[in-house]
């Protein structure tokens, strides 16, 4: 039992050091490769360029203005979306719930796209994604009324509201200029392609604001798996619990979607592996479905920069690969969640 016990803990550290080690691995990933000695030299460069003339201008490039913003989106974007699934399926104390159930993506895919089409890069699209998820996850808790027991409801409107979006994203996309709707089209599969200093400017605040938040509650998540009664006995406010993590929920995911587009199934396959890995405490699980959730984006990531000259959709690779994993993974443990 100690023995087994050893491992757990071991394979857990691993999996919080392992983001750390992907992340430098991912800089020197890419059509153009640069070694690890190189890639050392140019990060040096980059703080004093005089002492390094020895050092390429396209290195410097490379890591300061493509690789480095990108590698931060790609374990930003999956830290935030595995971590909004595990939180949603602990508070709705159901392993089937995750940002698309409840419309989250659905309506900040559509304000970001709103904004994308009609207003240009001037205008954020993080606001406007953030108002129509919250519209869209409001809707869907409204119209379902106490999900916690009634889930066949939850899940019922949920698909409604996301309907209803998807068909007013397809509206926008009916007014869009060819030139635009084809970016659009590409953003909607999932992209890290277009990632800028800009844009993390404006995400990795909210979403590390999103994720401090989700973190501090990660030990009230387990009260709130209970029922209500019990974990009123227990001195938690339930109601003000509940809206901040949705709130946080809300925020990290229309902060990442407004950047990278739709991300399908991460948010719901990667807290499923964690508990199966390392039991359903939401202590153990909060953190480790951020650090596994930044290390698939980033190997995904890595992968589709690395093998070929051009790139496939991320948001279609994740779906690809990770639903046929999960499905044997699923398979061999035949673990029931809770």
């Amino acid at each position: 039992m100690n023995g087994q016990n050893s491992r757990t803990k071991a394979l857990a550290v691993f999996m919080l050091v392992l983001p750390l080690v992907l992340f430098f691995i991912s800089l020197s990933i890419g059509t153009y490769g640069i070694s690890p000695r190189g890639l050392f030299q140019a990060a040096l460069s980059v703080v004093s360029p005089a002492s390094h003339p020895e050092v390429p201008a396209a290195h410097r490039d490379i890591l300061l203005r493509i690789r480095l913003p990108r590698v931060l989106l790609a374990l930003a974007v999956g830290a935030a979306l595995s971590v909004s699934g595990a939180s949603l399926q602990a508070l709705f104390k159901n392993p089937l719930v995750n940002e698309y159930i409840l419309g989250i993506s659905s309506g900040a895919a559509f304000g970001a796209a709103l904004s994308l089409v009609f207003l240009g890069r001037a205008f954020l699209p993080h606001l406007t994604g953030f108002l129509f998820a919250a519209v869209a996850v409001g809707a869907v808790l409204l119209i379902s009324g106490k999900a916690e027991s009634h889930f066949i409801s939850l899940l019922l409107t949920g698909i409604i509201v996301t309907a209803f979006f998807s068909a007013l994203l397809s509206l926008v996309e009916f007014f869009a200029s060819p030139y635009v709707l084809q970016a659009l089209f590409f953003w909607l599969m999932g992209s890290l392609s277009l990632a800028s200093w800009k844009d993390l400017y404006v995400s990795l605040p909210l979403i590390a604001a999103g994720l401090v938040v989700l973190y501090l509650l990660r030990w009230r998540l387990n009260v709130l798996s209970m029922s209500d009664e019990e974990a009123r006995s227990l001195g938690v406010n339930v109601r003000r619990e509940k809206i901040l993590v949705i709130a946080a929920t809300t925020l990290i995911t229309a902060a990442a979607t407004a950047i990278v587009g739709i991300i399908g199934w991460l948010g719901f396959i990667v807290p499923h592996l964690v508990r199966m890995m390392f039991g359903a405490d939401n202590r153990r699980v909060v953190p480790l479905s951020a650090a596994m959730g930044a290390s698939l984006m980033m190997i995904a990531d890595d992968i589709i920069r690395g093998v070929s000259s051009f790139e496939i959709p991320i948001g279609i690779f994740t779906s690809l690969v990770g639903i046929p994993v999960f499905l044997i993974l699923l398979k061999k443990t035949r673990k029931v969640w809770l």
